[in-house]
């Protein structure tokens, strides 16, 4: 196997970097990995995590989440220099991260790359994401590497937070799409048709997409065991209705899937996989 060209420390061994970082580790990357649960983690500090490591990468479920790995006590900032380069595969508001990223460079001389992604822990263990990048041209052929190996798809959008504003329409698509497949598939039980037949029916039309490939099946048998929580993409949602307000963009069918996640999660949904939002019509 041939060496990899950087090493890499890593933030955050959950949902989704769990299985990324076994990826990368079999494919022969250096990855010293923390996270807040302690069995998951090689070192004791996210600081440990990224000192002497030429990348470190972020993947974290919030930005306060983000902000405490980075700026907290033992964290990023204490230990990197402009030689490094951090990478956030996190979700947070276009704002913060570039916030984030002025105020390391600013401490630390190291330079930020926005890269979050899709396709849920199953494409982070078979490295096929999609990966949204925002940052400098140079600091992404740097990464190029290790995107290939993460990734069946990288795309820089153009200068910091780009990336994220990418991501923000890809939530958009996605939280809308969740909330029309639920109310499809309790159409179906009134209309006294077999939904677990659509996806074969409408395959190859223009109501086919990967949306509902994974998660149609899932609504319609009810199997709500999280691939990504309900709690998350609402919080997704959140901040995509804040982006939009901020820019003062009409968004009115982002507001009515919003409606119904809340709905979700003040049912106790929280916990189950963001498909669990067809249990709103039952």
């Amino acid at each position: 196997m041939a060496a990899k060209p950087f090493s890499l420390g890593y933030v955050g061994i959950g949902l989704m970097g769990g299985p990324m970082t076994r990826r990368l580790v079999s494919l022969g990357w250096s990855v010293r990995a923390y996270d807040i649960v302690a069995e998951r983690s090689a070192v004791a500090s996210a600081a440990e995590a990224a000192r002497g490591v030429d990348v470190v990468l972020l993947n974290l479920p919030t930005n306060d989440a983000v902000k405490a790995a980075v700026f907290g006590p033992d964290g990023v900032a204490a230990a990197v220099s402009g030689k490094q380069l951090v990478v956030d595969f996190s979700t947070i508001p276009v704002s913060e991260c570039r916030a984030h990223a002025a105020r390391l460079l600013e401490q630390t001389g190291c330079r930020w790359v926005d890269a979050p992604v899709s396709g849920g822990p199953p494409a982070a263990a078979a490295g096929s994401l999609t990966v949204m990048a925002g940052g400098e041209e140079a600091d992404l052929e740097r990464l190029a590497p290790l995107m290939r190996d993460i990734s069946a798809r990288c795309t820089r959008m153009g200068a910091l937070g780009a990336g994220l504003a990418a991501k923000m329409i890809n939530q958009l698509i996605v939280g809308v799409g969740h909330a029309m497949l639920a109310e499809g598939v309790a159409l179906c039980g009134k209309a006294g048709i077999d939904a677990a037949r659509i996806p074969d029916c409408l395959a190859g039309g223009y109501a086919d997409s990967n949306v509902m490939k994974a998660y149609w099946p899932r609504m319609v048998e009810g199997d709500f065991a999280p691939r990504g929580y309900l709690r998350q993409l609402l919080k997704d949602l959140e901040m995509v209705n804040d982006w939009a307000g901020g820019m003062k963009a009409p968004a009115p069918m982002l507001g009515q899937a919003l409606s119904l996640y809340r709905l979700a999660a003040s049912h106790g949904y929280s916990e189950l996989d963001s498909s669990a939002v067809v249990k709103i019509y039952k």
